[in-house]
């Protein structure tokens, strides 16, 4: 049973989508400004620095705890075309914090300014600094990972493929986040949960963005939609959806298809959870606990490193 809190924070997000509604945004650009504002601020425990990564702008993010070893790349969602670092500050403050790793908060370029592959163009680039430097400076990695949530739950596994084509030391494990997985938009959920998904809402939405970061590219590229890829010999993967996502099958459908190539996969449907509900985290108990449990799969992957299994 959900938390009694889902309630206040569904009402609460229903209230902004309205508002939004009655007074949309002029522009792409003041889409992207407003989608910023509305981001929960980091806290006090949080360092924030800004660095480049390879030619790509980025933050890191470490707390008291965080091992300058142990590093994560993080990519935000936002459909390919809105989001920033901004709006996942708060949030990858939460999982530096259950993780004890140097999040590295990436701000790859969108599109339509920047079309499909230049997101997976920044992550590999980002994913070989990332591999070499830490928020100290120089020095090689002890564990790294890749994660994202939505279209950057997608990017984080489009850029295993893309680093295993061009010869990029991949990761040592990567998880998902309500994974965008499928460009094409064919999966059943996308029809069976529009009447209960709080924030995708209608695949127009979904449609609109694909079309925007795709430009000439077909929808079916395994480095647009991992789920038309080669999963085989990918590191083990965490991947979590809401059970009232359109974009559930996005994950249901990787995670089948990961192990039938034989992969290792952690798969976590969440019962009333909506698209990327980690980023409520301060006020929704099932958010900090899902949070946790990027933690604890981090901390397995990290164990079984460190004892060579």
């Amino acid at each position: 049973m959900a938390s009694p809190e889902l309630q206040t924070v569904l009402k609460a997000m229903a209230e902004r989508q309205a508002a939004q509604a009655a007074d949309p945004p002029a522009d792409l650009n003041a889409m992207r400004a407003a989608g910023d504002a509305r981001a929960l601020p980091p806290t006090e425990a949080a360092t924030i620095a800004a660095v480049d990564a390879n030619g790509v702008p980025g933050e890191w993010t470490t707390v008291a705890g965080s091992n300058p070893g142990n590093r994560i790349l993080y990519f935000h969602g936002g459909g390919y075309v809105l989001g920033s670092v901004l709006g996942r500050r708060r949030l990858c403050e939460d999982i530096a914090q259950a993780t004890g790793c140097s999040v590295l908060n990436l701000d790859y370029r969108l599109a339509p300014e920047h079309p499909f592959p230049a997101a997976v163009d920044d992550a590999v680039a980002a994913l070989s600094f990332i591999q070499a430097n830490g928020p100290d400076g120089e020095s090689e990695a002890e564990a790294v990972f890749v994660g994202g949530d939505s279209a950057g739950g997608g990017l984080a596994l489009s850029v295993l493929l893309a680093a295993r084509e061009r010869g990029v030391r991949l990761p040592d494990a990567a998880f998902g986040i309500s994974a965008w997985t499928d460009l094409t938009q064919s999966g059943a959920s996308i029809e069976s949960r529009k009447d209960v998904d709080p924030v995708v809402r209608d695949r127009s939405m979904l449609d609109g963005m694909a079309s925007q970061y795709l430009g000439t590219s077909a929808a079916e590229d395994p480095l647009a939609s991992p789920l038309f890829g080669d999963l085989a010999g990918l590191p083990p993967l965490l991947l979590q959806v809401g059970d009232h996502e359109m974009l559930l099958d996005d994950t249901t459908r990787v995670t089948a298809k990961a192990r039938e190539a034989g992969g290792e996969v952690v798969e976590e449907i969440w019962q009333e959870m909506f698209h990327v509900w980690h980023a409520s985290a301060p006020m929704l108990p099932e958010g900090q606990q899902a949070v946790e449990r990027i933690g604890e799969f981090v901390a397995a992957q990290i164990g079984a490193r460190v004892s060579g299994d």
